[in-house]
């Protein structure tokens, strides 16, 4: 029989706390294997970019820091490290709100994030023409400073420039935050595609529960700083209390928000 596969991004039963006071993350643990894409759902302030930043280390440049648990990647405890050594060993955080260096052309922002790759000219010059190849708009906009640029061409110059950085698993926070519906589903279809050629492991954090579950394969729903529950994409969208307090469903069909918000039946995983 064959062994197992081991998860190329293991979280285990971690704890978080800022200012050496305020507990975020409780006891949270989750799985990432090679090449797969996992959602991490829940409402704003359930926990979701406190996992990303614990598993990058960039929770240290925020007073915060992992006091319980263990963060491995690829068979490595990594959560003592700092956040430059993961980058370096493919471990890619895409923030929240579409982080980009507005004084720079669009080309020069997506080469600050090769700085990994040293003085390799050769690969650097490929790994710019993957991202025009998968961002054509990109290539377009090249020689504009990216404060002049859309907030979707931000959005994409962000994932763009940690493309650069030859990402194994990539942290996305929110990748479809404050984007139009279609402009949404072209950068999740990047994404998908990305996971597919590209072989880049994925880990969205989102509150478009729908959009993260139609993309990914397996999913963890946080509330208060904890996982509450997780299981395939599939059988998540199957469930009840998910289908109503996250995408808004019933088994009489759709709810409006002002229904949906004023909650009719307790959570199962609260009971």
């Amino acid at each position: 029989m064959a062994a197992k596969e081991e998860p190329l991004l293991k979280v285990n039963n971690i704890e978080v706390i800022y200012e050496h006071v305020i507990l975020v993350l409780k006891g949270v643990s989750l799985d990432v294997y090679e090449g797969q894409i996992a959602s991490l759902l829940g409402a704003n302030g359930a926990g979701k970019s406190t996992t990303l930043k614990a598993i990058s280390n960039l929770v240290k440049a925020e007073r915060g820091e992992v006091t319980k648990g263990t963060v491995e990647f690829d068979g490595k405890r990594v959560d003592k490290l700092f956040a430059p050594q993961l980058v370096k060993m493919g471990v890619i955080q895409v923030m929240e709100g579409r982080h980009t260096f507005e004084h720079l052309t669009v080309e020069d922002d997506l080469l600050t994030g090769a700085y990994t790759r040293g003085r390799d000219k050769k690969g650097t010059r490929e790994a710019l023409e993957m991202v025009y190849r998968y961002f054509p708009r990109l290539k377009e906009r090249r020689h504009t400073k990216t404060g002049y640029i859309s907030g979707g061409e931000m959005q994409m110059c962000a994932i763009g420039r940690a493309l650069m950085a030859e990402p194994r698993i990539m942290l996305l926070d929110e990748p479809s935050m404050g984007l139009a519906p279609l402009l949404v589903e072209e950068i999740f279809d990047i994404i998908r595609r990305l996971n597919q050629e590209e072989k880049v492991g994925m880990l969205l954090a989102e509150q478009n529960a729908a959009m993260a579950l139609d993309y990914a394969t397996y999913g963890y729903i946080m509330e208060n700083g904890r996982v509450v529950l997780d299981g395939d994409s599939e059988v998540l969208k199957d469930n009840a209390d998910v289908k109503e307090f996250y995408l808004g469903l019933t088994e009489i069909g759709k709810k409006s928000y002002r229904d949906v918000k004023h909650y009719h039946r307790r959570k199962r995983w609260l009971a």
